[in-house]
C-alpha cells in the first residue's frame, strides 16, 4: 500500500518543482576554494534566512535577505525537507559566487545490513561523490540543485565524525564547540532522522536552528535535548562542511576554471576539528561517549548544560524568568508550526479518505501520504520540547535553593515569578482551529500541554481529535466512524512515546496494536506519558524560595 502510494506521488512533488525552462547563468567556477570572507558571507547568508519571516524555502529564498534573488528564474518554485536544506542552500550560495561544489551521492552500512540506511546501527560510510564539473562555458544549476532532493537523505549525515577517507570523504567535519565554530551555517543532525541548521547562536549560548519538512514548511526552534547526543560512530550532534578545493584546474581568459578536480581537507588539517561533543572536554585514556565528561570553569555540567556556558559571551548567567518566556515564545513557534501541518492535512481532505490497514513500517520515517500529512516527528519534538521545559526550569529552581553562582534570582519567592511569567506567555500565545461543528477553538500554551498527549498523529483523524480535545460536543460532530475511533484509541500509547525510534518496526494492524506489549523496542508505544506539566510543578513548590547569592548578582550580565 505504502510503496503505491509513493509510486503515486512522486510525480506529482516532481511536477510542482521541477524546474522551469528559463535562462540564468550557468555555473561557472571562478574561485578554487572558499576563503574565510566567501564562509563569513555564507554564515551572513543563512543568518539573514533564519531572521526573515518566512515560512516555506520558497518564501524565504524569495525574501529580501536573499540578495541573489534577482538572479532566479521568476516562476522557480523552491522546496527542501530536512535533509535537502544545508545541501539546497550551500549549492545555491556555491553557484551564485562562482564557487566549487561536491557532495557524497552514495552511502552503505559501516558495518552489518540494514534496510533503511537512514537508521543504520553503527553509521554508514560514503562510497560515491558527484562533483559540479568546472567547464568553460560552466553547467546548467537548476538540475543540480533539483537533483540534490532524489540524492541526498538523512542517511548522508549519519556517518562517523571521525571518518577520514581522502577519496570518499564525508562532507562534514565534527567542529569545535565554540562561537567561532558553531555559527550561521553549521549544521546540527538529529539521529532520529533531523536536520536542522544553525542560524544563530544568541549571547547567552542558545544556539537557534532552522529546518525544513516534507510539506516544505520552515520552522525555527533550538539545539537542546531535542537532539539526541549518542556515539561518534552516528555523527550526531553539530557538523561543518569540510574545506575542499580544485586543484589541477586552468583558468582561461574571462577567470573561469577549466578541469581539474576536488580535494578535501583531512581532519588533522581543519583548525576547530573536535571530538569534544562526543568525549568531552577533558578526554582520558579509554573514554567513550558515555562516560564523557563536561566542564567549564571548573563547574561540572551535563552537556547542554556546559554548551550553553561554552557558547555563551562571557560567563554564562542564567535567570529563571527570562529563560522561562524564552523558552515558552519557541515552544509557541512549534505550536504554530503544527497548526500549519495539521491545517495542511485537513484542507487536502485526509480526514475524509479511510485509514490503510496497517501503519507504516515505521511512523517516524516513511513516505507518501503518511510522509507529507503525518505529525508523529513533529509532535515527538514538541513533547521533547515541554519536557525540557519543565526539567530545565526545575534545574533552575533547585539551582536558586542551593546558591549555584551562574543562576541568579533576585527575587523572595522564584515559584510565584515564574507562575506568573509562565500564565502571561501561556495566555499571549494563542493559536485555534475550527472544529467540526463550526466552532472556533482557541487554545493557549496551557491548554495544548493539557491536551498534549491526546493530540492525534494520524492524518485520517478529524480535526477534534488532531488537537486531542476531549469535549463531548466537538467529539459527537466528529465524522470519524467506528474504525478510524479504533485507530485513534489503539493509538493512545504511540502518542505517549516522546522517543522517535526509527529503527523499530511499526507496520501493526489496529488489533495487533491493542494487543501490545508496550515498551520503547515493541512499537506499539509506552504505557505511562511523562511529565511536561510546568504549571503544576510550579503550584507544588512552597513558597519564598530565594537565591542565597543575590549579592552577586549585580555584577551579572542579563540574559536574554
Amino acid at each position: 500500500m505504502w510503496a503505491l502510494l509513493t509510486a503515486l506521488l512522486v510525480p506529482i512533488v516532481l511536477l510542482s518543482s521541477s524546474p522551469v525552462q528559463a535562462r540564468t547563468a550557468p555555473w561557472t567556477i571562478t574561485k578554487t576554494e572558499w576563503s574565510p570572507a566567501d564562509e563569513q558571507a555564507y554564515s551572513d547568508f543563512i543568518e539573514g534566512l533564519g531572521a526573515e519571516d518566512c515560512w516555506t524555502m520558497d518564501e524565504c529564498l524569495k525574501s529580501p535577505s536573499n540578495p541573489y534573488r534577482a538572479s532566479d528564474p521568476k516562476r522557480m518554485r523552491w522546496r527542501s525537507d530536512c535533509a535537502d536544506l544545508p545541501y539546497l542552500l550551500r549549492a545555491y550560495f556555491a553557484w551564485k559566487n562562482g564557487l566549487p561544489f561536491s557532495h557524497q551521492n552514495g552511502v552503505v552500512p559501516a558495518s552489518g545490513r540494514s534496510r533503511d540506511f537512514r537508521y543504520t546501527r553503527n553509521g554508514n560510510r560514503v562510497v560515491s561523490r558527484d562533483d559540479v564539473p568546472a567547464t568553460s562555458a560552466g553547467v546548467s544549476a537548476i538540475p543540480i540543485l533539483f537533483g540534490l532532493r532524489s540524492s541526498v537523505s538523512t542517511a548522508m549525515f549519519r556517518h562517523s565524525a571521525s571518518a577520514d577517507d581522502p577519496i570518499n570523504f564525508t562532507d562534514m567535519y565534527s567542529p569545535a564547540l565554540n562561537r567561532d565554530a558553531i555559527r550561521p551555517g553549521t549544521i546540527a543532525y538529529d539521529v532520529n532522522g533531523h536536520v536542522a541548521m544553525v542560524w544563530r547562536v544568541d549571547k547567552t549560548g542558545r544556539v537557534l536552528t532552522i529546518s525544513a519538512h516534507p510539506d516544505n514548511s520552515i520552522s525555527r526552534s533550538f539545539y537542546g535535548r531535542n537532539f539526541l547526543r549518542t556515539k561518534p560512530a552516528l555523527g550526531t550532534g553539530f557538523k561543518n562542511w569540510r574545506p575542499i578545493k580544485l586543484v589541477n584546474a586552468t583558468q582561461n581568459a574571462q577567470g573561469v576554471y577549466v578541469g581539474g578536480h576536488i580535494q578535501a581537507k583531512r581532519n588533522s588539517e581543519i583548525a576547530d576539528y573536535s571530538l569534544a561533543q562526543y568525549l568531552g572536554t577533558d578526554p582520558q585514556p579509554g573514554t567513550t561517549w558515555r562516560t564523557a565528561t563536561y566542564s567549564h570553569n571548573g563547574e561540572a555540567l551535563d552537556y547542554y548544560h556546559y554548551l550553553r556556558a561554552a557558547m555563551a559571551i562571557g560567563d554564562l548567567t542564567l535567570r529563571p524568568v527570562p529563560e522561562l518566556r524564552s523558552m515558552v515564545r519557541n515552544i509557541c513557534t512549534d505550536i504554530r508550526n503544527r497548526k500549519d501541518a495539521v491545517d495542511r492535512a485537513i484542507n487536502n481532505g485526509l480526514q475524509n479518505m479511510s485509514p490503510p490497514a496497517k501503519l507504516p513500517d515505521n511512523i517516524y520515517g516513511t513516505y507518501g501520504y503518511w510522509e507529507m500529512y503525518s505529525t508523529p516527528s513533529r509532535d515527538a519534538r514538541l513533547k521533547t520540547d515541554f519536557k525540557e521545559l519543565r526539567d530545565h526550569i526545575q534545574m533552575l529552581v533547585e539551582s536558586v535553593q542551593a546558591g549555584t553562582s551562574s543562576v541568579v534570582y533576585e527575587g523572595t519567592d522564584v515559584a510565584a515569578d515564574l507562575l506568573q511569567a509562565y500564565e502571561e506567555e501561556s495566555q499571549a500565545c494563542r493559536t485555534s482551529y475550527t472544529s467540526n461543528n463550526g466552532r472556533r477553538i482557541t487554545l493557549t500554551v496551557d491548554d495544548v500541554i493539557q491536551r498534549l498527549f491526546n493530540m492525534s498523529f494520524d492524518p485520517y483523524q478529524c480535526v477534534a481529535r488532531r488537537w486531542g480535545s476531549s469535549d463531548p460536543a466537538e467529539l459527537n460532530a466528529c465524522p470519524d466512524g467506528p474504525v478510524k475511533r479504533r485507530w485513534y484509541h489503539a493509538q493512545a500509547n504511540l502518542r505517549n512515546q516522546m522517543d522517535r525510534t526509527y529503527d523499530v518496526f511499526m507496520g501493526y494492524s489496529v488489533a495487533e496494536l491493542e494487543n501490545g506489549p508496550y515498551s520503547i523496542t515493541s512499537g506499539k508505544g509506552l504505557e505511562k506519558a511523562p511529565d511536561v506539566d510546568l504549571k503544576a510543578y510550579l503550584m507544588s513548590l512552597p513558597k519564598g524560595i530565594s537565591s542565597q547569592k543575590t549579592s552577586q548578582s549585580a555584577a551579572a550580565p542579563v540574559s536574554d
